[in-house]
């Protein structure tokens, strides 16, 4: 695949790793791109880059449509995606047969993550675009299986730690 692709997928996952709270519309716009990036593929054997970009980039800006309109749904439909896809990498990971009941995770973790982002937003949605966003730089670089999953881990935890102090630093109340 073209270099622009994995260029986007870093920037894009930086900017949700660090900022997926205050700019959730970006979060969603970013999973809905991600999500864009697997239809093609699904759809298409080596799909062509701009068919690829295209219906990434069409996604994405729905997400963000969703995100600002509709932001209820939005929360719900981002947790779902976001909650699918870490359950679906969670089962690639620790099991050996996960091919077999990819549907079933994915709609299990979904159920979980919206479930959780409607009921804990702020903390959740920290967790979810932290990860989500150490994913999408982690598929953007190549490195080795451990060097990957230590990247994605050191990722997912700066992640978290900035955007928890960013959440602490807008609830203090005025001296």
């Amino acid at each position: 695949m073209n270099l622009s692709v994995p260029i986007i997928s870093v920037i894009v996952g930086a900017a949700i790793l660090l900022f997926g709270r205050k700019l959730f519309w970006l979060f969603v716009a970013a999973l809905g791109f991600a999500v864009g990036v697997e239809i093609a593929a699904y759809f298409m054997r080596e799909p062509p880059v701009w068919l690829t970009l295209v219906v990434a980039l069409g996604c994405g800006l729905l997400g963000a449509l969703l995100a600002i309109l509709l932001q209820k749904l939005a929360i719900a439909l981002a947790g779902f995606v976001a909650g699918g896809r870490i359950a679906w990498a969670l089962a690639a990971a620790f099991f050996v047969e996960h091919e077999h009941y990819r549907g079933i995770t994915f709609v299990i973790g979904g159920i979980l993550g919206a479930l959780l982002l409607l009921a804990l937003f702020d903390w959740v949605l920290i967790v979810l675009s932290s990860v989500e966003g150490a994913h999408l730089i982690g598929n953007g670089i190549v490195l080795p299986e451990k060097g990957a999953l230590i990247l994605f881990i050191a990722l997912a935890v700066v992640g978290v730690v900035v955007q928890a102090s960013m959440l602490r630093g807008s609830r203090r109340p005025a001296d």
